[in-house]
């Protein structure tokens, strides 16, 4: 089997001290393999942004190890992490994060150039990636000339744009409409049918249903597992 692209081995994360205490993630071991999409649902306050957080390495464990490409993110400096970031992770968010003063190209583009990537060579990457996604001829269009479908392909784009091999992505079709919800998810399928990881945290269990398999979160704990096409009315949300 091919190494896990992300793997979580009996990770906790704690919030907070006494009384205040919240023990957000409670012994979690997860793995995303290369070509898979696995989606994670549960109810509000089930673990599921701490565990993107943590994949993403935007958050560090209270205990056990979170490995992204063979690098722990616990052990490793924040410089490291920082790389893994840049370099590995991509995140695509419900409300899409552009920013409206750059065409969609410059938003694709802005990670590889902070990570010192030439410019002609970003453009390349830069329009491969809007190719992918099907949007190659919006390029220089701002996202305020686009619709939202569109605007939150720019941001898959910008999140798998340089090959980046994990894609995160939380409640990605949560402001759009059913038709162009769906477009979205077929163009994360992709991604990882052409071999990226993907973890998609969603509410809706239609969504859930392009994923390989189907984690059920509730109080920090894995407590279902299954496959996208079963299950998915296991009373967790």
């Amino acid at each position: 089997m091919n190494q896990s692209v992300l793997h979580l081995a009996d990770v906790t994360r704690v919030h907070g001290e006494g009384a205040v205490q919240v023990n957000a993630l409670r012994g979690i071991t997860f793995s995303v393999e290369p070509g898979e999409l696995v989606a994670v649902m549960g109810p509000s306050g089930s673990g599921k942004s701490t565990l993107l957080n943590l994949a993403g390495g935007l958050d560090t464990p209270t205990s056990g190890r979170v490995v992204v490409e063979g690098v722990d993110l616990g052990a490793a400096t924040a410089t490291e992490r920082a790389k893994v970031r840049r370099t590995s992770v991509g995140y695509v968010f419900q409300d899409y994060n552009l920013i409206p003063a750059l065409t969609a190209a410059e938003n694709v583009a802005l990670p590889l150039e902070l990570d010192g990537v030439a410019r002609g060579k970003a453009r390349e990457l830069t329009l491969a990636a809007l190719e992918k996604v099907g949007i190659a001829d919006l390029a220089d269009r701002f996202p305020d000339e686009m619709s939202g479908g569109q605007q939150q392909r720019v941001a898959i784009a910008r999140a798998v744009v340089g090959e980046r091999r994990l894609i995160l992505a939380d409640e990605p079709t949560g402001a759009l409409d059913t038709e162009t919800g769906e477009e979205v998810l077929r163009v994360l399928r992709d991604f990882c049918d052409a071999g990226a990881a993907g973890v998609l945290v969603t509410h809706e269990a239609r969504h859930a249903a392009w994923a390989d398999r189907v984690v059920f979160l509730r109080d920090g704990l894995v407590v279902d597992e299954s496959g996208a096409t079963v299950g998915l009315g296991a009373g967790v949300l």
